[in-house]
């Protein structure tokens, strides 16, 4: 028996041991997974900040390019006419090599038409190197517009360009026309040679006739000069943005779709034009680089940059160790809480069993206590049916003898009155006497009687309600109002005289403890419930934490609208007043209603005259 309970336990803590190992390997492997998909998405978190600065450089570089082409066009505002020297000059104070040393050239394009071309061929065109030499327009061909290159400095760098019509270029037409009815900067969709080097960009801005309007195409039309444009390298633009870079690990490409030019392309065909990349034929591959594909230009409009860097330089020498160090720490510290949870889990067991066991109790105890709480809620309206149903008998008794005795005994006392009147004084007085005693007696008994069970009830709750405010006014000399909607209550005897009692026992509060100038009572009816409000102005009700001994008036109340299954509600605020809200279901209750005939002079009166609790109370 041992020996099998030993070979149990080896097996036991063998089982163990192989489950253990296998958790804290899968504990390890799920850190070292998770550390380095946190670590690549740090490195992946810099490597987007650090496209994004490239990003911003190019875009910053540009928006400088687009500055200076906007104050090239102010020169031409100033008339319309711009001689060889002046825009030399003007470019000259540019200081393009040390200022802007992207950019290799600044031209101007002036638009005539093919009226224009042969009386403007030669004005615009001379002086190309200072000789005074004459040029045509080229291409050769007669078309209707041209866009012609007349000025390009320094003209050393780009002398063969002067005289090119820019238009004769389908995708360049297109892109001029553009900028031309939109009046914004345009960029190059099409290879244009730099120097000796293919790899240039350009940007080009409309320039307009001054003092002319340019609200709408028509008018931009009408009142275009021609262009202004710089010609920049790419490869310089692209060095300020890699000068920072890891040579070996950054690729960057510069490109846009351009249109095609065959003769029998379409002219919405494109290709993608690659204009700089510093890692030409290396393939890019996801696995093991960042990529970013951002746009660069002036308003949305320019350049494609495609951003990669491998993600190994994206890491320090701790970030590589990392996932193995937490692999290791993952590993241990599941072994060692593995360990522990074998070592505690009888002593677990046995409290979640003691825990469970107690938490039987605790809702066999809850079970028992509200079953008891039912018992007493029952018990309690059972005794307030006999206390009622003892207090009608008291009151009906009281009425028919001692009530009907009292009377006899007037009748005879007043006949005695009448007899002796004249001959016997003092007997007469005597007798006098006696009779008042008697209506004295008469009166206390019918207070007794009202007191234990009114008889106004039997008349509908709201003639009842009606008759205890007249008397709580009467006895207190507090102004208190009825607000019953004209409506005449008829409900079950039990629930008219829980809302009666309910009445009697919060005017009497009122009365006592409130220092009230005024109450307001409400008594209306719903679809679902029957239900009133008692409301005043007092000083509220006194939070002590806890109710005053031998005080049961709130719970009393509370306790009556129970026992009817319905709810009670007791606001209060300091100086604020005091409102008790009782609500009664009207499916078991309620009778009849019936409208109240209101008198004339009163239904004239408005409800002006009625009076209102101010708002304070809540």
């Amino acid at each position: 028996m041992g020996t099998a309970a030993w070979i149990t336990r080896i097996k036991s803590i063998k089982h163990g041991a192989w489950l253990g190992a296998l958790l804290s390997l899968g504990v390890g492997a799920g850190l070292h997974a998770s550390t380095s998909q946190s670590i690549e998405n740090d490195a992946h978190k810099r490597f987007d900040q650090t496209a994004r600065t490239v990003q911003s450089i190019l875009d910053g570089r540009i928006k400088t390019f687009a500055d200076l082409l906007r104050g090239t066009s102010s020169l031409f505002l100033a008339g319309e006419e711009v001689s060889r020297d002046e825009f030399r000059r003007y470019v000259a104070g540019r200081d393009l090599p040390h200022q802007f040393p992207a950019i290799e050239t600044i031209n101007f394009a002036r638009s005539i038409t093919d009226a224009e071309r042969s009386g403007s061929e030669a004005r615009m065109l001379q002086n190309i190197d200072g000789r005074g030499r004459s040029a045509r327009i080229v291409p050769e061909g007669r078309r209707p517009e041209y866009t012609v290159l007349t000025f390009v400095e320094p003209v050393t760098a780009q002398a063969e360009q002067i005289g090119i019509d820019l238009q004769a270029r389908p995708g360049v037409a297109s892109t001029l026309a553009n900028s031309r009815d939109t009046g914004e900067v345009s960029t190059s969709s099409v290879r244009v040679k730099v120097a000796s080097k293919p790899s240039g960009l350009g940007m080009r801005m409309p320039v307009y006739r001054p003092f002319m309007p340019l609200q709408d195409v028509s008018q931009r039309r009408a009142a275009y000069l021609g262009s202004v444009g710089i010609e920049f390298s790419a490869d310089r633009l692209a060095q300020a943005a890699l000068d920072n870079m890891p040579k070996n690990a950054t690729r960057l490409v510069i490109s846009d779709m351009s249109p095609l030019e065959d003769s029998g392309a379409d002219p919405s065909a494109s290709r993608r034009t690659v204009y700089f990349d510093n890692r030409p034929g290396a393939a890019p591959d996801e696995r093991v680089e960042f990529r970013a594909l951002l746009p660069v230009g002036v308003g949305g409009r320019g350049w494609d940059i495609d951003f990669s860097v491998d993600k190994r330089s994206m890491y320090s020498s701790i970030d590589s160790a990392l996932p193995w160090v937490a692999m290791l720490a993952g590993m241990i510290g599941t072994a060692l809480l593995y360990a522990l949870f074998q070592t505690l889990s009888s002593s677990r067991r046995r409290a979640i069993g003691l825990a469970e066991e107690m938490a039987g109790e605790l809702r066999a105890s809850e079970v028992k206590l509200q079953k008891t709480n039912d018992n007493l809620r029952r018990l309690a309206a059972h005794a307030e049916s006999i206390k009622e149903s003892e207090r009608k008998r008291i009151a009906r008794e009281i009425h028919d003898d001692l009530g009907q005795n009292l009377l006899a005994l007037r009748i005879e006392v007043d006949l005695l009155a009448s007899r002796t009147n004249g001959l016997h004084p003092r007997l007469r007085t005597r007798a006098r006497w006696m009779l008042d005693q008697i209506d004295a007696t008469i009166k206390s008994v019918r207070q007794i009687i009202n007191d234990l069970r009114p008889n106004v009830l039997d008349l509908g709750l709201t003639a009842a309600v009606d008759w205890q405010i007249a008397e709580f006014q009467r006895r207190t000399g507090l102004a208190c109002e009825l607000v019953s909607h004209n409506l005449d209550l008829h409900v079950s005897d039990r629930c008219a005289t829980t809302l009666f009692r309910i009445l009697q026992e919060s005017l009497t509060n009122v009365s006592r403890h409130a220092r009230a100038t005024a109450v307001r009572v409400e008594l209306a009816v719903d679809p679902d419930s029957i239900w009133m409000t008692v409301s005043d102005n007092g000083i509220g009700l006194i939070q002590t934490g806890g109710q005053k001994p031998g005080s049961f008036g709130l719970v009393g109340i509370e306790e009556r609208v129970r026992i009817l299954g319905g709810r009670c509600l007791i606001t209060s605020g300091p100086d604020r007043g005091t409102t008790v809200y009782v609500s009664i279901p009207a499916a078991s209750n309620l009778l009849s209603v019936a409208p109240v005939l209101v008198p004339e002079y009163l239904a004239e009166a408005g409800p002006d005259r009625m009076w209102r609790l101010p708002q304070e109370i809540s």
